[in-house]
């Protein structure tokens, strides 16, 4: 006993050391980080890469993958991990609370008064929601620009991130994104190996062989003179000799012997094995059956809570995208089901755009309406939802942290995780273009219309990407100048 007891109070110190540091670096994002996702992913990178060197930008850039790659919000999990590697899994799950908690708090509060309002709302609040939303777009175009500069490192990386983006706008559905980033990391592996490099250039000789005006060197009708041209062809330009110069000067793929990035001092928190690791994603899996087979098979009907947290954790569990995928999903999930009007839902959703924190505090808002609206505690609805929706993500990310950190330095992992990068970021994008369709907010539809339907808006967009990229100008003071000028708008167009 003697030499136990003295070793607890070293530890309780210890622990409040590392506890102190967590607070202390990551105590303002939770109130701060806006814009979304897109935004959270800069923010974290000047934070954790630039200012602290907690990471350098070869791990941000794989967490970046994982993130995007797994379901659930993607910013959380990138935060989560970020603690996780540093200081372990106290510091991880302290980290989520700090990052989560004090957007949950103000989207329980905003839903227990929008319970009593009517059934629209003052024409000002409309014009500094649609102000909000304006600003946040052009905050979020910005984020997208600077990711981008760190994604694209050649050309077939310039190609992905285009065409996931052009693709992310064309259609909408929850098993596409997942694909289109799944096409992407193929579509890098396959280029980085020369699968198909060697069948191309046999193709492009081939053809050159047999191009218009040449005709072959078998032809009876060749006259001698020209075979006599033809003949020591070969053997100025051998088939050999052009295959280096199709090659890019600075090759897209990793060096296998490229060193591990992640110091000693910074691995040591993480004691995952990839064998725990999959016995974690494994178990969550079984808690995710069991979780749907219940919703399905429980008496008709089950309880609403219970059917509450079922629906958020399916969501959590199938969402790829972050935050721009849930709100199509969470409009089937809980008004479909009659639980929340569809009114409250887009007051709910213009307000979570202009919000601190992960959008996936929506989901707070939404359990506490329906709770309230079902005759039981909107606290309980609200703790619920939080849980049912956040707690896939992380803890599949946990999980797959130990098996990426057996793997990582594996030369067709890096090659897959450059490509889903290049993909996640021609997603914001997407998201870009989809919030800017439902931006523009008033009585008459509050369902939400382009921004492009009046000028304001867009030069809104415009002032806020401006003053981000080129006057400094940061994501809660640009969102703010954006509500200012949409109340501008009313007082000018009522008056």
């Amino acid at each position: 006993m003697s030499s136990i007891s003295p070793s607890l109070p070293g530890r309780a110190r210890a622990l409040g050391r590392r506890a102190w540091k967590v607070i202390r670096v990551n105590w303002h994002l939770g109130v701060t980080a806006f814009g979304g996702p897109p935004v959270h992913f800069q923010i974290f990178n000047k934070k954790f890469v630039k200012k602290t060197e907690w990471i350098d930008e070869q791990v941000f850039q794989e967490l970046f993958s994982i993130s995007q790659s797994l379901s659930g919000p993607a910013s959380t999990k990138m935060l989560y991990c970020i603690n996780l590697i540093r200081d372990g899994f106290p510091a991880a799950l302290l980290s989520f609370l700090i990052w989560s908690l004090p957007g949950a708090i103000g989207m329980y509060g905003l839903s227990i008064g929008v319970s009593s309002i009517d059934d629209t709302l003052p024409r000002p609040v409309y014009a500094l929601l649609s102000g909000l939303n304006s600003a946040t777009v052009g905050v979020i175009a910005l984020a997208a620009v600077e990711l981008s500069d760190k994604a694209i490192t050649d050309k077939l990386s310039r190609l992905i991130v285009f065409f996931a983006a052009a693709a992310g706008m064309l259609y909408n559905a929850l098993w596409y994104f997942p694909v289109l980033m799944v096409v992407s990391g193929i579509a890098s592996i396959v280029y980085d190996f020369r699968w198909i490099h060697g069948p191309v250039i046999k193709l492009i000789a081939a053809a050159k062989r047999l191009r218009p005006g040449k005709p072959a060197a078998s032809s009876s009708t060749t006259a001698p003179d020209e075979l006599n041209t033809l003949e020591p062809q070969p053997k100025q330009t051998p088939p050999t000799t052009p295959l280096p110069t199709t090659e890019p000067p600075t090759p897209p793929s990793p060096s296998p012997e490229e060193p591990r990035v992640i110091p000693a001092s910074h691995t040591l928190p993480l004691s995952l094995t990839w064998k725990t690791g999959t016995a974690i994603i494994l178990a969550f899996l079984a808690t995710f059956i069991v979780a749907t087979t219940l919703r399905s098979t429980l008496p008709s009907p089950p309880p609403l809570l219970y059917r509450l947290f079922a629906n958020m954790y399916l969501a959590g569990t199938i969402i790829f995208g972050g935050g721009p995928v849930v709100i199509p999903l969470l409009r089937e999930y809980v008004v479909a089901e009659g639980w929340v009007s569809p009114r409250d839902f887009l007051i709910g959703l213009a307000l979570i755009q202009a919000f601190p924190g992960p959008n996936f505090n929506f989901a707070v808002f939404l359990g506490s309406l329906t709770a309230l609206n079902g005759g039981y505690s909107s606290l309980a609805g609200a703790v619920i939802a939080w849980v049912g929706i956040f707690s896939p993500g992380l803890v599949l990310v946990h999980g797959t942290m130990g098996v990426w950190s057996a793997i990582r330095g594996r030369r067709w992992v890096k090659s897959v995780l450059r490509g889903v990068n290049a993909g996640a970021v021609g997603l914001i994008y997407t998201a870009v273009y989809r919030i800017f369709g439902v931006g523009y907010l008033d009585e008459g539809f509050q369902s939400g219309r382009s921004l492009g339907d009046d000028p304001w808006w867009v030069v809104i967009t415009a002032t806020s990407y401006v003053g981000g990229r080129y006057f400094g100008i940061n994501a809660p003071s640009a969102i703010v100048l954006g509500g200012v000028m949409g109340l501008v708008r009313y007082g000018v167009v009522s008056a």
